[in-house]
C-alpha cells in the first residue's frame, strides 16, 4: 500500500475504544469509500483565487481542458454556481476498442460561491487559456431610510 504511515508511541495513554482497530482497518482499506459511486473518483474540485480589487472582486478559476460551451454559471438567490463538464472521447463507439490507457479525468466539476454583497446584474465572465475570470462588482451598501424619533 502506498502512502505514509504514522505510529503513535503513546499507546498506553489513549482511551480504550473497542472499535478503533476496525475504523483504522476500514480507513486503510477504503480511503475514499464514496468517490467511485458518483463517478468522480480522481476528480478534485477546481482551484480558485478571489481578490478584492476595491470596487469589485475578481474570481479566477482554473478550468484547463474545458471548452467555453461546457461551462455554465447560474445564480440562485445569493449563490453563484460554476459548473463545468468534460466529456470523454471514449463515449464514441469507435473509440472504445482503441483505448489502451486513460489517465485524464472526465466528469463534472461544480463549485458554489456566496455572492451576497455583489451586484449580480453586472457580473462579467471571460474564459481564456483554461482560466475563468469573473468580475464581481460590489453592491452599493444600502442604508436604512432616515426617520424622526419621537421623544416620550
Amino acid at each position: 500500500m502506498f502512502g505514509l504511515t504514522t505510529r503513535n508511541n503513546n499507546q498506553g495513554l489513549r482511551t480504550y475504544n473497542p472499535f478503533r482497530e476496525m475504523e483504522e482497518f476500514e480507513k486503510a482499506f477504503f480511503p475514499n469509500p464514496f468517490g467511485s459511486f458518483w463517478g468522480n473518483a480522481g476528480l478534485e474540485e477546481f482551484k480558485t483565487d478571489v481578490t478584492d480589487e476595491g470596487d469589485h472582486y475578481l474570481l479566477e478559476a482554473d478550468l484547463p481542458g474545458f471548452e467555453k460551451k461546457d461551462i455554465t454559471l447560474d445564480i440562485q438567490g445569493n449563490t453563484l454556481t460554476v459548473h463545468a463538464e468534460r466529456h470523454s472521447r471514449v463515449e464514441e463507439k469507435d473509440q472504445k476498442d482503441k483505448v489502451i490507457c486513460m489517465e485524464r479525468s472526465y466528469g463534472s466539476y461544480t463549485r458554489s460561491f456566496d455572492v451576497s454583497g455583489v451586484d449580480t446584474n453586472h457580473i462579467n465572465a471571460k474564459y481564456d487559456n483554461g482560466v475563468l475570470r469573473l468580475t464581481l462588482p460590489k453592491a452599493e451598501p444600502t442604508l436604512p431610510a432616515g426617520r424622526r424619533l419621537e421623544i416620550e
